[in-house]
């Protein structure tokens, strides 16, 4: 289900915001998202990349949301001269993330949680066709991205074998392919990943755990 309120919230939001920052001269930093390059046709996408959205799609409140939002962002920059940073984050994951998000991090994670604590016969759940990419990127390293980003001089924008796996019908207009180009935020900012997945998931696990529940297995 979507909503007006998300492509509201991002022009009417972002607009209240920057009219903040233009009036005690604050930095404003804009939180973008992958969702700007829709269903993309380049991979790995770079900051130059301008995208393949569909305008009308069920999702198109938020993907053009964010669009419209760096728009104003930049309009802003040119014409009153304040100082913007835009990051486009891809999928980040971690402890303290929300159980029921709906990210396939979280949903993995839940659902093995709640299938070991209840004994369960359901299924774990996989969007068809099962071939899409994400790329994923822990809280920490995320944070550390955004607060370099803050304090340099660039606007941005920077991007159980035997359970059964039962595939689901995909989100209409979904990108198959997710991956972002961050050498951009290599070269201005020093800044890459230090988390590798394998290291992170287990982190993520033990809050679901300790959040759910569910006691550690032996």
């Amino acid at each position: 289900m979507v909503f007006p309120q998300t492509i509201k919230t991002n022009v009417i939001g972002t607009l209240n915001m920057l009219g903040l920052a233009k009036r005690v001269g604050a930095r404003i930093l804009l939180t973008s998202t992958s969702e700007v390059y829709g269903d993309p046709l380049i991979h790995p996408q770079p900051e130059t990349y301008w995208g393949n959205v569909n305008p009308i799609g069920v999702r198109s409140c938020y993907d053009e949301g964010k669009r419209v939002a760096e728009t104003l962002m930049f309009d802003y920059h040119r014409q009153h001269g304040i100082q913007i940073r835009i990051a486009r984050i891809f999928n980040t994951y971690g402890p303290r993330m929300n159980i029921d998000d709906g990210r396939v991090v979280s949903n993995f994670i839940a659902q093995l949680k709640l299938l070991f604590a209840l004994y369960r016969g359901e299924p774990l759940t996989v969007q068809k066709p099962g071939t899409q990419t994400r790329s994923f990127c822990y809280v920490s390293d995320m944070v550390d991205g955004l607060i370099r980003l803050m304090e340099g001089e660039n606007t941005g924008p920077l991007i159980n074998p035997e359970i059964e796996i039962k595939m689901v019908e995909n989100t209409p207009d979904d990108p198959r392919q997710r991956k972002p180009d961050i050498s951009k935020a290599k070269e201005l900012l020093g800044w890459e990943p230090k988390v590798k997945l394998r290291d992170g998931l287990p982190l993520m696990e033990e809050d679901f755990r300790s959040r759910l529940g569910v006691p550690k297995r032996n």
